[in-house]
């Protein structure tokens, strides 16, 4: 079969490798669905020298089990199965691995599929069984998708920071997570402010729900939130942009006794102890979420009726790879996703 390589510098190919065949406790996966992710744009811009090109991306896998290995007990694991991925695996025996979090697996380096295994842009994919996660009829094969990263990211999230309907939320870049975002938080009965430089997202934030916008590229963050807020700011703020300006507004733009929640890569950024401790302010940080809830996620937008497939503007056959990253490089346009 063929399967996406970053070759460095944004520079992508397809590349040939062997059918996958499972092994003792694993599956093959055909693949239905696999999202693009912002985070994959921090390895497609990588330096040659600084990724491994004999690596199949994409971390957002979703499909039916056609393969089943020796000694494989899961009740999901069998043929036909429509299954989403939680795309980590740890020990699978550690306090963390019991409860969830392979990601944060005590015992032996984690591999993230797709950054540290093969990952899913490619026809068939070969998983452990115990990361697989039931997709229900009700849900697309793309919705399964924006759930095993981007939504699931969203959800886990405020799961961290605590989010009620009670809340306004300000949630920092409408990319594929923060549109997630919107739709979980109105979903929840919370008041969205959505922010983003770009204007057609503000418009899609709308659309999904979002009661105020502002675009930082025109107006002063803090100001306008102060005011649309009567002075008291937002009291949850999520940052998934990862631009050091979006997470020092966070900051600007809590209420006293507020959340903070930074899920964006690549951001660095200071402050000092007055800034937050005078205001008893809560920064939290948060790696997607646990196998648990990704499971509660899918649930939540199955109950809540949330239009998923909105989020994708694009999809792509996987022979049209270099377009798709090209212009997913621009982040002008909402997720995208390649399929069969």
């Amino acid at each position: 079969m063929q399967g996406i390589v970053f070759t460095g510098d944004c520079g992508i190919r397809l590349a040939t490798f062997p059918d996958p065949t499972p092994g003792p406790g694993e599956v093959v996966l055909e693949i239905k669905a696999s999202g693009m992710c912002g985070s994959d744009l921090h390895m497609y811009r990588s330096a040659p020298a600084a990724i491994s090109s004999e690596l199949i991306r994409g971390h957002e896998p979703c499909g039916v089990v056609v393969a089943v290995g020796p000694g494989t007990i899961a009740p999901h694991a069998r043929v036909g199965a429509r299954v989403m991925v939680h795309h980590y695996t740890g020990c699978a025996g550690c306090a963390q691995c019991d409860s969830g979090w392979p990601q944060m697996c005590e015992e032996v380096p984690v591999t993230v599929y797709g950054i540290d295994g093969h990952g899913a842009h490619a026809p068939y994919m070969k998983v452990r069984a115990d990361t697989l996660v039931p997709l229900d009829e009700r849900l697309s094969f793309i919705a399964g998708a924006a759930i095993s990263c981007g939504t699931g990211t969203a959800w886990g999230a405020f799961e961290r920071m605590g989010l009620t309907g009670r809340d306004t939320v300000a949630v920092f870049g409408q990319g594929p997570v923060g549109l997630s975002a919107t739709l979980i938080a109105t979903a929840q009965g919370a008041k969205v402010i959505a922010i983003d430089v770009d204007d057609e997202r503000l418009g899609i934030a709308k659309a999904f729900g979002a009661e105020f916008t502002v675009n930082p590229a025109r107006d002063d963050v803090a100001e306008v939130i102060r005011e649309y807020t009567r002075g008291k700011g937002a009291s949850k703020v999520l940052e998934t942009s990862g631009a050091a300006s979006a997470a020092l507004d966070s900051v600007r733009v809590a209420r006293a006794w507020g959340t903070i929640g930074l899920v964006g890569l690549g951001a660095e950024f200071r402050l000092t102890l007055s800034q937050v401790l005078r205001r008893q302010l809560n920064i939290v940080t948060s790696w997607t979420m646990s196998l648990q809830g990704q499971r509660a996620c899918a649930d939540f937008v199955i109950e809540n009726n949330l239009e998923l497939d909105r989020l994708f503007t694009k999809h792509w056959r996987l022979d049209q790879a270099e377009e798709a990253y090209r212009l997913f490089n621009e982040q002008s346009s909402g997720k995208a996703v390649f399929i069969p």
